[in-house]
């Protein structure tokens, strides 16, 4: 039996995680077996120990994947307040309520993240570190400690509107969460 090259291993790894992530996003880090997750890649349930020691060992992976990729699309929005309005209205759109398996982990994750282990946590935590820093620069590129609240205020503003916007059964109300939460965000970015 031939050995796989390390390349290719660490794209089958990456593909699992991609794909555990779509999932998780849809269907909740508890509401995903192994099972499930392999079937999603395109691989056997015997192929995934080749790749992680544990599931939480996968969730890590994935969370980590994910806010980073968060932070990397951030950061090619346009400079300034004009991509942090971009950000807002991207975020708090209908598409972003309508399809939790594209956008961002914390609005479908949140709660799983905070009853997960040491290791996802600490993959969030780092990964919303340096969304909170890239927001911080576009609000004060001379002095990003200084925008710090505004940050906090503007990413949890963001994250909690989305949750609300994706748990109402009222369509009409979903929407209105998600414009006061655009004009609320834009308010903050003005002040």
């Amino acid at each position: 039996m031939a050995r796989y090259s390390s390349e290719h291993k660490a794209a089958t790894r990456q593909r699992i995680i991609e794909a555990a992530g779509r999932r998780f996003k849809t269907d909740g880090i508890d509401g995903s077996g192994v099972a499930t997750l392999m079937a999603d890649s395109g691989l056997t349930n015997g192929a995934f120990y080749a790749h992680f020691d544990s599931k939480d060992d996968l969730v890590a992976a994935v969370v980590g994947d994910q806010v980073g990729r968060q932070v990397t699309e951030l950061s090619e929005l346009p400079p300034g307040r004009v991509g942090l309005e971009l950000f807002v209205r991207q975020y708090l759109s209908r598409a972003h309520r309508d399809h939790p398996d594209e956008g961002c982990p914390s609005a479908a994750l949140l709660d799983e993240v905070g009853r997960c282990t040491g290791e996802t946590k600490k993959a969030y935590t780092t990964g919303t570190k340096a969304i909170l820093r890239e927001i911080c620069l576009r609000l004060s590129p001379e002095d990003p400690e200084s925008a710090r609240d505004v940050a906090l205020s503007l990413f949890t503003m963001l994250v909690g509107s989305m949750q609300l916007a994706r748990a109402l059964s009222d369509r009409q109300l979903s929407n209105t969460v998600l414009e006061a939460g655009i004009r609320n965000a834009l308010s903050v970015l003005a002040a």
